[in-house]
C-alpha cells in the first residue's frame, strides 16, 4: 500500500510514522509512505496557503489552489484521497477495513477553520472523522487513521490474525479481559477457568466477558 500525507507541518507527521509498527512496514517495503509539505505548491513569496472566509467570521481557510496541486502532481495514480475533518465520516473498524483494501491513499490535513469546499467538492476528497470533538489540525487525526489503516494490510502486523481478535473486529463488541503473569496480583488473581485447558469454556467465558465489558464500557453498542 501507498500512502501520501499532505500537511503543513511535515516534520509533525514524520516522526511519528518513523516508529513503531508502521516504521518497521516502511523498512520492510510492505508500506510506502510519502510526506509531503503544502507549502511547496504555494505561489506566493510568503508561501501562504490560507486565506480569509467569504461571508466573514473567525479563522483562516485553507485554499484549492495548492491541495488541488498538490494532489494532481501525484496523478495519473492519486488513490482514494481522504480529508481529515471534524465534519466527516466517523472512522471505525469498518471503514479502516474498507480503506485497507485500498493501493493507494491519499490523505489532506487540515488545519485553521478547514478546507475551502471545492476541496471537497472538486478532487474530490472524503471527509473522515476521529471523534465527536475538535482538535487543531488534522495531522494527530490522519495518524490515527494511519495506524488502524495500516495494521489490517497483510504483513503488517507480526502475527495477521491478531487483528481478528481485536475490538470491534466483531460489530458492536469490544475485546474481552485478558490477563499474564503473575497469576496473583496484590490479591487480584487470573480468573481460574483461564487455568483450566479447556479451550472450549475459555472461548466461552471470553465471550460472556467481552459482552459484559461492552455494556459496561459502551452501553451505546451493548445488545
Amino acid at each position: 500500500m501507498r500512502i501520501d500525507v499532505i500537511t503543513i507541518f511535515p516534520s509533525l507527521v514524520q516522526g511519528a510514522l518513523s516508529e513503531s509498527l508502521i516504521g518497521r512496514a516502511v523498512a520492510a517495503g510492505t508500506l510506502d509512505l510519502h510526506i509531503h509539505d503544502l507549502r511547496d505548491w504555494a505561489t506566493d513569496r510568503h508561501r501562504s496557503v490560507d486565506d480569509e472566509s467569504f461571508g466573514g467570521g473567525p479563522g483562516m481557510v485553507l485554499t484549492p489552489e495548492p491541495l488541488f496541486a498538490a494532489v494532481e502532481s501525484l496523478d495519473p495514480d492519486r488513490g482514494r484521497v481522504l480529508a481529515m475533518s471534524p465534519a466527516g465520516r466517523l472512522l471505525d473498524q469498518a471503514l479502516a477495513a474498507a480503506l485497507a483494501t485500498e493501493p493507494h491513499l491519499t490523505i489532506l490535513c487540515g488545519r485553521y477553520e478547514g478546507f475551502d469546499e471545492r476541496v471537497i467538492d472538486g478532487l474530490p476528497a472524503q471527509e473522515v472523522s476521529i471523534g465527536d470533538y475538535v482538535v487543531s489540525g488534522g495531522e494527530l487525526p490522519a495518524l490515527v487513521l494511519i495506524e488502524a489503516v495500516t495494521r489490517l494490510v497483510p504483513g503488517v502486523l507480526g502475527n495477521d490474525a491478531s487483528a481478528g481478535s481485536d475490538s470491534f473486529s466483531e460489530p458492536g463488541l469490544l475485546d474481552h479481559p485478558v490477563y499474564t503473569r503473575p497469576q496473583d496480583f496484590r490479591g487480584m488473581r487470573v480468573p481460574d477457568i483461564l487455568l483450566s485447558g479447556d479451550h472450549a469454556a475459555i472461548a466461552a467465558w471470553r465471550r460472556g466477558a467481552a459482552q459484559a465489558k461492552t455494556a459496561r464500557n459502551r452501553p451505546d453498542l451493548h445488545r
